[in-house]
């Protein structure tokens, strides 16, 4: 009987053997994710149900800014408590997060405008920074309809999974 041997994917990107070999280094070598692009088929996997398994970004509810609770003041003067400005309004931005590890850059090569900036208006279609892993560069889009009211990373920063790159101004 002629002895068995593991299957190795083929060269076709969509073959399921492909996709299975994927599956099975990504739980050997603890991947939450891999970015495959090979001509014009690009691939995404994610692993444990993460928001940017469905979409390629991940956009974060605000976060409510809260006064520090008040301190005793001196035994001869009354206590005094003010709550800052920013707790009494939340922002209402929302955050464009990193959806993988990778290197953060602003435009599409050296000598070319921003794809965005404080003050753009954006479409969820829009992409707004290239991030680059191993030799891939994969478009980031918003994912959101607003404007772009800070840039949280500089051109060339490692950015990490999950962390935030832009706040936009919903609208």
């Amino acid at each position: 009987m002629p002895e068995e041997k593991p299957t190795e994917p083929t060269n076709t990107p969509l073959d399921v053997q492909s996709i299975r070999h994927l599956v099975r280094l990504m739980k050997r070598y603890d991947l939450t994710a891999i970015d495959l692009i090979e001509g014009p088929t690009k691939i995404r996997l994610r692993r444990q149900g993460s928001e940017a398994a469905i979409s390629g970004y991940t956009v974060a509810a605000p976060t409510p800014v809260y006064a520090a609770p008040p301190v005793a003041a001196p035994a001869a003067g009354p206590a005094r408590t003010e709550a800052a400005p920013a707790a009494a309004a939340p922002s209402k931005d929302i955050v464009i997060e990193s959806p993988m590890v990778g290197t953060y850059y602003a435009s599409s090569s050296p000598d070319a405008p921003a794809f965005v900036s404080v003050g753009s208006a954006i479409r969820p279609d829009t992409t707004v920074c290239i991030i680059e892993a191993m030799k891939v560069f994969t478009d980031i889009p918003a994912g959101v309809t607003g404007t772009i009211t800070e840039v949280l990373v500089k051109n060339g920063q490692s950015v990490e999974y999950g962390q935030p790159m832009f706040r936009v101004n919903p609208s």
